[in-house]
C-alpha cells in the first residue's frame, strides 16, 4: 500500500474500518391486555424487558427500536386457516377455544396477537431485503404453539411460522429456512404446519417431560431428561445443532429463545443456570454467523414464567434479565460480523 495513491489507501482503510449497523428490535407491549388475577402469564415482563434493553443498547448505539405493525390477514394466511383468522379476529371463537389458547378475547388481546406476528415479519422484512442488516429480533413473538387452523399455549398466531412463509414468498434469494426453537416446550406448531413443506426445516431441543400438548414430529426433536443442567443440555445441543446447521444451510433461520430452561422457572423442569443459557445463546449466534451460507438472523421471545409475578421481586427480575442477555448477545454478536 505504500505506493498506492492516497484516495486508495484511505478507501481500504474505510472497509477495514466498518461496522455492523445497530441490531433492529421490534417491540409491541404498547397494546395492554389486562388478565384475569388467576392468570400466570407474566404480561408485564415484555415492557420490562424493552425499556431495560432500550436503556442499554439504543444509549449505546447497539440497537434501534421499533413499534410493531400489525400482521394484515394476506400475511397470517400464508399459514394460518382464513376460516380460524376470520373467527378470531371477529370473537367467534367458542370458549373452549379461547380457554385452549389461555386469554379471554378481548379488543386490546386482538392488537397484541396481530402484533405480535406482525413484528416477527417486520424483523424478517429487515434482514431479507436488500442492503437490510444481518440480524434483527422481535422482543415478543416465539408463538410456537399455534397451529394452522387452532391457538394454544397463549399462541394465537405463529409468528415465526408465519415470517417464514412470507419471507419464502417474497424473497427469491430465501429458499431454505430454519426454524430453531430451544424453548422448554416442543415447537408443536411449527412442526405440524411445516411437515410436509421441505423448504423449512424444524429443530427443537426441548425437555421431554414438559411436552405442552400432543407431540408432533419436527425434522429434528432433541430430548433433554427432565432435570438436565448445563453440561448435559450443552452436550446436546453441541452434538447435533452445528450438524443440523451444516446439512441445512439456511438462508434465513428463526431463534425461538425462550428462557423457561432456567433452573429458577416456574414450569420449566429443566435446571440450566443463567451462565448456562448464555452459553446456548452464544453458541447459536456463533453457529449462525459462521456457516457457509451467510444466513440471515431473526431472534424472538419465548416462554420464561417467573415464580413471582410481581415486578419487584427477584424472580421476575431473573427471568427478565435471562430474556435481556438473548438480545444483549445478539446485538454483540451482530456486531462482529
Amino acid at each position: 500500500m505504500r505506493n498506492a495513491p492516497l484516495r486508495l489507501q484511505l478507501a481500504s482503510r474505510a472497509v477495514c474500518t466498518l461496522v455492523q449497523p445497530p441490531l433492529p428490535l421490534w417491540y409491541n407491549d404498547h397494546y395492554q391486555v389486562s388478565l384475569p388475577s388467576t392468570s400466570s402469564f407474566p404480561m408485564e415482563k415484555y415492557r420490562y424487558i424493552r425499556e431495560a434493553l432500550q436503556r442499554e443498547l439504543e444509549a449505546a448505539g447497539k440497537a434501534t427500536f421499533h413499534e410493531s405493525p400489525l400482521a394484515s390477514i394476506e400475511d397470517l394466511t400464508t399459514v394460518h386457516d382464513g376460516e380460524y383468522v376470520r373467527r378470531y379476529l371477529a370473537n367467534e371463537l367458542s370458549h373452549k377455544e379461547n380457554r385452549r389458547i389461555g386469554f379471554p378475547w378481548s379488543e386490546a388481546g386482538k392488537l397484541r396477537a396481530l402484533s405480535s406476528t406482525g413484528g416477527t415479519v417486520a424483523a424478517m422484512h429487515a434482514v431479507c431485503r436488500p442492503g437490510g442488516a444481518r440480524f434483527a429480533g422481535h422482543i415478543a413473538g416465539g408463538t410456537h404453539h399455534a397451529f394452522a387452523d387452532r391457538g394454544e399455549g397463549y399462541c394465537v398466531f405463529n409468528d415465526i411460522a408465519v415470517a417464514a412463509a412470507c419471507a419464502l414468498r417474497d424473497y427469491p434469494a430465501i429458499r431454505r429456512v430454519l426454524l430453531v426453537d430451544l424453548d422448554v416446550h416442543q415447537g408443536n406448531g411449527s412442526a405440524r404446519i411445516f411437515a410436509a413443506d421441505g423448504r423449512v426445516k424444524t429443530y427443537s431441543q426441548h425437555c421431554e417431560g414438559n411436552l405442552f400438548s400432543a407431540r408432533e414430529a419436527s425434522d429434528l426433536d432433541v430430548d433433554v431428561p427432565v432435570g438436565e443442567g448445563d453440561d448435559g443440555y450443552l452436550a446436546l445441543l453441541g452434538e447435533h445443532l452445528p450438524r443440523f446447521l451444516e446439512a441445512t444451510q439456511p438462508d434465513l433461520v428463526f431463534f425461538q429463545g425462550g428462557v423457561d430452561p432456567h433452573q429458577a422457572d416456574r414450569i420449566g423442569r429443566l435446571e440450566l443456570s443463567t451462565a448456562g443459557l448464555k452459553k446456548r445463546n452464544a453458541l447459536v449466534y456463533r453457529l449462525v454467523s459462521g456457516l457457509q451460507s451467510a444466513p440471515r438472523l431473526v431472534v424472538t421471545l419465548g416462554g420464561g414464567y417467573p415464580r413471582n409475578l410481581e415486578p419487584s421481586s427477584p424472580p421476575f427480575h431473573q427471568v427478565v434479565q435471562s430474556h435481556m442477555d438473548v438480545y444483549r448477545q445478539c446485538a454483540a454478536a451482530h456486531a462482529r460480523l
